[in-house]
């Protein structure tokens, strides 16, 4: 790996993605077994952000012929660039049948951050993956299906490295269990229907508000009811702007907009069964809690 200036990616079809902070990952990279040439790389998404560090083009090469070969683990070297997400399916280029490899390449350096969070990313690049084939069949351009989906990964990784809920939470600092908070953010009733209902959706569950202090109290609240690991797929609400829905989380803190709305992650005119239970005070204080398919929706109005 080198750091500093990019060196000569220029060989293959790249998109920068601006990301916001730290990323943790190198690279994406999607290629293919060519019947003549052997192994090909076709794309490489690579992050612009904050530390970049970019690989050579040896090490790009190497990562794609032991991908589509099965060796990828076979030389892994403590330090040494590692591709840890690597999907191997059969598709079609330029009407040829071909092995198709696509892969998110990070530093071994962050195993240990990306490790809780590889069957979220592996599901969701399972699922482009199978829409992208039926892309190829119909000779459509398979690297703006696979943006879709690379793109909001790498978004999730790097907001991960950022928000993601600590292991360790203290209880009487970090969430709204103590007198004091009970009675201050949100109503006591509110909390045993919101905590239940968590309960009941295998820990799975939104919180939406306008204030970013009291999104993450109640997010870290919740997430005493997970295991260490299950916290670290958790993410707390970002202060300046809302991060996207992401699929596949625990527990998530989403802020609402400057009008006071938020879009929930459901299809156009697909209202999802949901029970609603709403607690007002004087004219301060709006507290609604929808159960939603597949996790709990806390929305907190004021």
């Amino acid at each position: 790996m080198s750091s500093g200036g990019p060196l000569s990616l220029l060989r293959w079809p790249k998109r920068r993605v601006a990301l916001e902070g730290e990323c943790p990952l190198l690279a994406a990279t999607f290629a293919y077994w060519d019947n003549i040439l052997g192994p090909r790389v076709h794309h490489i998404w690579a992050p612009k952000c904050d530390h970049l560090v970019f690989l050579s083009d040896g090490e790009v090469t190497f990562l794609a012929n032991h991908t589509l070969n099965g060796e990828i683990l076979r030389s892994a070297e403590c330090g040494a660039a590692s591709s840890i997400v690597s999907l191997i399916f059969d598709g079609e280029l330029k009407g040829d049948k071909n092995t198709c490899a696509l892969s998110v390449i990070l530093p071994q350096t962050e195993l240990a951050f990306y490790l809780p969070l590889h069957n979220i990313c592996v599901e969701r690049l399972k699922h482009v993956i199978r829409k992208g084939r039926i892309w190829m069949q119909k000779g459509y351009n398979i690297i703006s299906v696979l943006s879709l989906e690379i793109i909001p990964i790498m978004e999730l990784l790097a907001s991960m490295k950022t928000h993601s809920v600590p292991e360790d939470i203290d209880v009487n600092k970090d969430t709204v269990l103590n007198d004091d908070d009970i009675g201050d953010s949100c109503h006591e009733d509110f909390l045993h229907k919101a905590i239940s209902s968590h309960l009941q959706t295998c820990g799975c569950s939104i919180v939406v508000g306008s204030n970013p202090e009291k999104i993450n109290k109640i997010v870290r609240t919740l997430c005493l009811f997970l295991t260490p690991t299950e916290r670290r797929c958790s993410r707390l609400c970002r202060a300046e702007a809302s991060f996207r829905y992401d699929t596949g989380l625990f527990v998530q803190g989403l802020l609402k907009d400057s009008t006071g709305s938020f879009v929930l992650p459901f299809p156009p005119g697909q209202m999802p069964p949901c029970h609603e239970v709403h607690f007002s005070e004087g004219f301060s204080r709006d507290c609604k809690l929808q159960c939603v398919p597949g996790g709990t929706c806390c929305s907190l109005e004021h």
